[in-house]
This record gives C-alpha cells, structure tokens and sequence, in this order.
C-alpha cells in the first residue's frame, strides 16, 4: 500500500520581533453561529440548498505587504548557505499576519468578481445577476455558498476552483460541530454525534432519561455544607454543555444557572448538571440565590426560525422590575419625574425611536413569553410547548426517513433544532 508523508513549514509567530506595517493586526473576521443559522432559515425559505468547499492550504494564499524572513528549519539547512535565512513571498501558517492576509486576498477576489460584502457581517457575500442571487459565506478557509441558480453556483465553484486549490465537499452536512440535513420540509439542525460522545466522555450513555433539564422544585444555591467534587471533571461537562446549546435553546438556563457554581462546585450542583445531561424578552427577578441578580433571556427569530438566543445573569442587582414596565409607560407619557432619574438612556431611546414610528412595542402575554424557556425551570407542559414554538422537535416526530435513520444511528431520543 502506498503512504504519501507530508511536511509543512510554520512560522514560530510568537517569535517575531520586527514590527513593520500590520504586525499588530492578527484580527481575521470569522461568520457568527448566529449568521450560519440566519443564512439556513434563508436558504430553507427560498428552497436552495447550500453548499460547501474547502480551500486547501489556505493562509498560503495571502500575500503579506511588508519583507518577513524566517529561519531555516532544524535539520533542513542549506549544506552551502547554513547562515542564511528565506524572504517569504507569502504568507505562511504561524506567522502573526497569516489569516488576515488570507482574509484580503478572498476579500479582494470577491469584490473583483462582482460580489457586494455585507455592511454588518463582513463574512457574507451576494452576488445578483438578474433575477438570481448567489449568497457565500466564508470562515477562515471554509466557505458556505448557495444561490438560485444552478448555473451560478456551479459557475462560482469552477471559478473558485481555477482561483484557488479547492476541495468541494457537495452538499453541505457538517458545518463547526453542526451536523446539518437539507430536505424539502427544511433544514435540520442537530449535534448528535457530539451528544452521543460527551453522554460516553461522563460515563453517562446508560442514564435514565428526564422530560425536562430542571425541576421546578430545584433551588441551587452556595451549598456551602455540601460535600465538594471535582472542579476540573464539573467544568469541563458545563464547558461541553455550553456547546451543545448551539442547537439546544432548551438547555440554555439550566446549563448557565449550574455555571454559576464552577468556582466552588458541590454534589447538589454536578446533579443538576447530571439531570441537563439527561434530560421575545423576558426576566427572572433575583433569581441567583448567591448575588441575587436576575437573569435576562432573549430569542430572536427570522420568520419562523430561531436564530439566535440568550440566557445571561444581568451585570447588576436590578431593585425591581420596573424597569420593564417603565419602558411601556414612557411611550405613552413623556413626562420624566424625579423618581425615574436612575433609570437608563437607553429606555428614553427607545421612547423618542417609538415617537418616531421606527419600533413599536407590543405586550406580551405571560403564556405567550417565549423567553420564559431562558429564565426560570418550567413544569413539563409549558416547556414542551415552548420549546417546540421556538422550532426543537423530537427527530422520532420529523417526517423525513433519511433524518431519522442518521440520527437513530447515532443516539435515540435527541431533540435537535428544525430550522
């Protein structure tokens, strides 16, 4: 059988010692989580399937602007010139300008073939050729494309390919940890095989399953009498945990009420982590029972589709709840009285936006609180259903053979985000 070795030259870039032109700036732009699922709840919505490829070698691509020279490796000098060193022409893997020189010199191809570069999101791309669109994502050397058309996207993938070393990967599948299915009811969001692995990394794969992360009846606190456990081993199943919530909003409050306690973690607090194991704009009022600060929740959706959430202890001690509630009352009565001088700008910016007819708030139901899932434990019947309102279902309840093969094939029972 044939070995092909290979060898690859790097740059100790923590070594560099002349600071010439953009020494300093390492900074490459990467997509958010958030913008990969904006553009799959996109893609889903106009019935194109994305794709994906790879650009090999990558950081070789870029062109530095200023003279680099680096040593001759150990072992590999020249046997006529062992005090010399190499001018590099490009950029090479290690060295502190590598990925923003690759990131202009995609950057700068783009925009010469035609492409518009997103005012927000640096990473997105669109090109328009008539009535058809070509969007394309880009992270570090991955890129994410779909369009319209076809015969655009195969066009891109033939040009890329004439540009740049590429590997086309067809069909995007596995994207950042994500595994990804693309059908015609949608696109189904999932980490199934990573569950499956730290379910087997905490000796938990045989467990008992729960209907819900946190029991109602659960109230952590200090448990300073309690006996102590590993604080490397709790950690790291929060820290694996705090992944997993890229496609499980549903976790989201359990996982970050637990990481509270990760400086002095007691047995009450690795149960509850066991149990997430197994198992709009709202807030829970001094719901930290160590500082007593509130936790705020959010979730932000693109037609039907959650695309970005959040369950976060505030950064200070709110005194009450009025704060919410002065946000309603101040649109209706601009009068500002001594009383309410602690409370923030940004609430009398949004008055003078709603004045203005650029927002406009709506009152909420309680039973309507989506975010409510991000901020307090709930009983079974209204996590069920608020969970499935922000788009988790069961795999066992999507109508798609394929869907459910992968994922039974992997671990049964996962919940995982249709998106």
């Amino acid at each position: 059988m044939f070995v092909r070795n290979k060898a690859r030259l790097v740059a100790q870039g923590f070594c560099q010692k002349k600071e010439e032109i953009d020494y300093e700036e390492t900074f490459a732009p990467v997509a958010r989580l958030e913008a990969i699922r904006i553009l799959l709840a996109f893609a889903a919505s106009k019935g194109f399937k994305l794709q994906q490829m790879d650009v090999k070698s990558a950081f070789l691509n870029g062109f530095i602007e200023e003279e680099v020279y680096v040593r001759q490796p150990p072992d590999f000098e020249s046997a006529k010139f062992p005090d010399r060193v190499y001018k590099l022409r490009k950029a090479l893997y290690g060295l502190k300008q590598a990925p923003r020189a690759w990131y202009v010199r995609l950057k700068s191809f783009l925009l010469k073939s035609g492409f518009v570069m997103g005012s927000v999101d640096k990473t997105l791309f669109l090109l328009s050729c008539g009535s058809d669109t070509l969007i394309v994502q880009i992270y570090v050397d991955d890129i994410i494309f779909g369009g319209s058309s076809h015969a655009l996207v195969s066009s891109f993938a033939e040009q890329m390919s004439r540009e740049f070393e590429m590997s086309l990967m067809g069909e995007l599948q596995f994207f950042l940890g994500l595994q990804i299915k693309q059908g015609p009811e949608g696109t189904f969001v999932h980490q199934a095989k990573y569950t499956r692995d730290i379910l087997k990394k905490f000796d938990m794969g045989d467990s008992k399953p729960m209907t819900t992360p946190m029991s109602t009846n659960t109230a952590l606190d200090a448990d300073e009498d309690g006996e102590a456990v590993d604080q490397k081993e709790f950690r790291g199943m929060i820290g694996s945990l705090l992944y997993l919530t890229a496609t499980r909003p549903d976790i989201q409050f359990a996982v970050c009420l637990c990481a509270c306690y990760q400086a002095s973690p007691r047995t009450s607090h690795r149960q509850a982590v066991k149990r997430i194991f197994r198992g709009f704009s709202d807030a829970d009022h001094a719901g930290c029972r160590i500082d007593r600060k509130s936790t705020s929740g959010t979730c932000q959706l693109l037609g039907t589709s959650l695309v970005s959430w959040s369950s976060r202890k505030q950064a200070s001690v709110s005194l009450s709840t009025t704060e919410a509630e002065y946000i309603a009352a101040a649109t209706k009565n601009p009068v500002l009285h001594s009383r309410t001088k602690h409370i923030d700008v940004r609430f009398h910016f949004l008055r003078d936006h709603y004045e203005k007819g650029d927002i406009d708030l709506v009152h909420v139901a309680s039973e309507n609180q989506l975010a409510d899932i991000f901020t307090k434990p709930l009983e079974f019947g209204a996590f069920v259903r608020l969970r499935g309102e922000l788009g988790v279902t069961d795999w066992r309840c999507v109508d798609n053979a394929l869907i459910k093969g992968e994922i039974e094939s992997q671990w049964t029972g996962f919940i995982a985000l249709l998106v």
